[in-house]
């Protein structure tokens, strides 16, 4: 009885994951739909209030910032796992319907797409000082005195690195754990993009948490990393498909691989450049470099090569490789949990 029990269940999360992963591509996340990940950023910014004084010494804040960085995935966990496991209670309908609808709500891959596409029709269309705008809407850089490359540069970014965070990762956990791994992923993730900052206030008070965000993604954005370039090589295929020459083709398998193995590890972060050199490579394209932050001049070493020059285009190629890519995890994830399915129940 307990084993049918937990082969609906485990079969329930299954068709969770895909539907969710479908609403994701339909929907995406409109701005008038209230974002769970929004709670978690008051947890964070109340328990914040409460452990972090100016006063305290640094070991006094980097000990009361691995208690919240505990707390926060913990507590997000319970509540998640609570709500499915009365919902499941219910009725197995309810239960399958509900970890639909937070599966969704998991995954950015139409959202990357539709805010990179604001910068991409302002760049085209609106100009230069508009691009500015939309581009500071996903990017912590300054923006104010970026050009049309800068601008173009920013949103190629932040496709690549966030198909990692956005897209794999959050499918790795939830091949997993379903809903609750995805949450709890969400949980560290947020965590370290509101205190994980290298600054006065947070260097030791959001130490842990960046570090937490950093062992959570060792696996998936090296997977990432590898899926996108396999999705190069499909991008690539489908070009010399469609008649494009070898040479004139937007995409390279085969530069994507080498810029990986050589880029992957020039980021002050184990995981950041993973899927950012990935995508470098495949478009044959140079990334990162010096950026402003809050007034500061950040030194950081290019990603890739210029084999030509980034181009307002580019913006549309790093989407169709976080679709590619967001496609290959799906099958992956599905064929295991469907392996595992045959194979326990």
């Amino acid at each position: 009885m307990n084993n049918n029990i937990f082969g609906c269940i485990f079969t329930c999360q299954t068709i969770a994951i895909a539907c969710g992963y479908v609403l994701d591509l339909i929907i995406g996340d409109p701005h008038w739909l209230y974002h769970p990940v929004r709670l978690i950023g008051k947890l964070i910014s109340w328990l914040e209030g409460i452990l972090l004084k100016e006063e305290y010494s640094q070991a006094k804040k980097y000990k009361r910032g691995i208690v919240l960085a505990v707390l926060i995935p913990l507590i997000t966990g319970i509540v998640t796992a609570g709500i499915l496991a009365v919902c499941y209670y219910i009725n197995i309908v309810l239960g399958c319907v509900v970890e639909t609808i937070m599966c969704y709500q998991i995954l950015a891959v139409k959202s990357l797409k539709t805010e990179s596409m604001k910068v991409y029709y302002a760049l085209k269309n609106e100009g230069v000082p508009q691009a500015r705008q939309a581009v500071s809407m996903i990017v912590g850089r300054d923006t104010s005195q970026l050009d049309e490359h800068g601008i173009t540069r920013a949103a190629v970014e932040t496709v690549a690195e966030n198909t990692s965070d956005g897209v794999v990762a959050p499918l790795f956990y939830m091949m997993f754990f379903g809903a609750v791994g995805g949450f709890v992923y969400k949980a560290v993730n947020t965590m370290d993009s509101m205190i994980g900052y290298k600054n006065d206030k947070y260097l030791h008070f959001g130490r842990f948490a960046a570090k937490m965000d950093d062992v959570v993604n060792l696996i998936p954005a090296r997977a990432g990393g590898c899926l996108m370039v396999a999705a190069a090589g499909i991008a690539q295929l489908a070009e010399k498909c469609m008649g494009r020459n070898k040479d004139l083709s937007h995409y390279s398998m085969g530069n994507a691989w080498k810029i990986f193995l050589r880029d992957r590890m020039k980021h002050s972060s184990p995981n950041s450049a993973q899927t950012e050199s990935a995508c470098a490579g495949a478009l044959k394209v140079s990334l990162s470099g010096d950026n402003y932050y809050f007034g500061r001049l950040v030194h950081k070493p290019q990603i890739g090569d210029s084999i030509r020059e980034l181009e307002i285009e580019d913006i549309k190629r790093s989407n169709i490789l976080l679709y590619i890519t967001a496609f290959i995890v799906i099958i992956i994830v599905l064929i295991i949990r469907s392996a595992v399915m045959c194979y326990f129940c």
